[in-house]
């Protein structure tokens, strides 16, 4: 959002309104600032040969940004660097006039889809270890989220068990363009450390599975790979619910993040139309598939979608249930939700809370 609030519109939620923060992006500060946690073995192979991800292109993102990282434009910090790259910077542009009680941090930039499983591993492994270093530990509103190579199921699982009960992780992350579909037999460690570890796993919209977002090819615009997030979102969560992945793991919790959420309702109903008369081929799910998604998925409210009328998004909320949404700002990038903006429609006290703070700290099982 690359513009400056009115006055008049920070009115339309309290200032003081306790808000939960389920999508804050932090960056490196440099590309050397995992180094204190990598071996010498991998910081030399990152100078010599860097780190190839799995897509065609050697370097850079297949849509550039017509802003760099995709970050607003008033994020930069002051003394330089990155946007979400200062940790006293977000504290004061975003967490404390925001109000922000509890923020999950989402690294994107942190070695997930790295093409060397080995190099992956390492890269994520040092993630973990600087988010406690540089953000969470100087902050307790902050907390952070299990950064795992999700293509090498088994590592990625000790990463899980290595970090549970640790008081500042609250969830797994992975991204939505896999190699596979999300719902594959070889994720499935992954899903069963998380269940274990009583920590939901995140499904963030983006990444690098090796192949183009479309199942027709590589689309012309960046504007198509934005509104495609919500494609491959809804492929990963078709395969977790069709292959039996939340009967196998009963306990386990989803949160889809950044993708949007107007498309739930649809999405539901045709997997409830087809299941209906393919059922026999999935013998697994006892019930139907919406039934799986209301119990098991949250999700995160950036992007928010804005139909005309705008009143016809309470109804898609009031479908999918005020304790499934889960506020969030996507800071720093430029798409972010101002939470004096967010929710401009006429809700009840109680709904307001439920969606900007209740709703988080119970999926997380966080007190604030």
């Amino acid at each position: 959002m690359n513009v400056n609030v009115k006055p008049e519109a920070a009115k339309r939620t309290s200032p003081r309104l306790a808000i939960a923060d389920c999508d804050i992006h932090p960056v490196r500060s440099s590309p050397n600032a995992f180094d204190p946690w990598l071996s010498a073995r991998w910081r030399d192979h990152l100078k010599t040969f860097g780190s190839p991800r799995r897509l065609a292109m050697q370097v850079g993102p297949a849509f550039p940004k017509g802003q760099p990282d995709a970050a607003r434009r008033d994020a930069l910090p002051p003394e330089g660097g990155r946007a979400g790259s200062s940790f006293s910077f977000m504290q004061a542009q975003h967490l404390d006039p925001n109000n922000v009680i509890f923020g999950v941090l989402n690294p994107l930039q942190s070695g997930q889809g790295v093409a060397n499983p080995e190099l992956c591993a390492a890269l994520c492994a040092a993630t973990n270890e600087w988010q406690v270093a540089e953000w969470t530990s100087k902050d307790s509103r902050l907390k952070a989220s299990v950064v795992v190579p999700y293509e090498s199921a088994d590592v990625s699982a000790a990463e899980i068990r290595k970090w549970a009960g640790h008081k500042d992780f609250v969830q797994v992350l992975v991204l939505s363009r896999t190699g596979e579909p999300l719902g594959n037999r070889r994720y499935w460690p992954i899903y069963q450390a998380a269940a274990e570890a009583g920590l939901p796993v995140a499904v963030h919209a983006f990444g690098y599975g090796g192949g183009p977002i479309t199942s027709t090819g590589w689309p012309s615009h960046y504007i198509e790979e934005m509104a495609g997030h919500a494609q491959s979102c809804q492929a990963g969560l078709a395969s977790i619910v069709i292959e039996g992945v939340f009967e196998r793991f009963p306990k386990l919790k989803i949160v889809m993040v950044e993708a949007g959420f107007a498309w739930a309702p649809a999405f539901a109903w045709r997997l409830d139309k087809t299941w209906k008369a393919l059922r026999a081929e999935t013998p697994h799910l006892k019930r139907p598939p919406s039934e799986y998604l209301r119990e098991h998925v949250w999700w995160t409210t950036q992007p928010m979608e804005e139909p005309e009328p705008r009143s016809h998004v309470l109804d898609t909320i009031g479908w999918m249930g005020w304790d499934r949404l889960l506020f969030a700002t996507d800071y720093p990038h430029w798409d972010f939700d101002d939470p004096s903006l967010a929710m401009p429609l006429p809700i009840s006290e109680e709904q307001r809370r439920l969606f900007f703070r209740e709703n988080a700290l119970a999926v997380y099982g966080v007190k604030a």
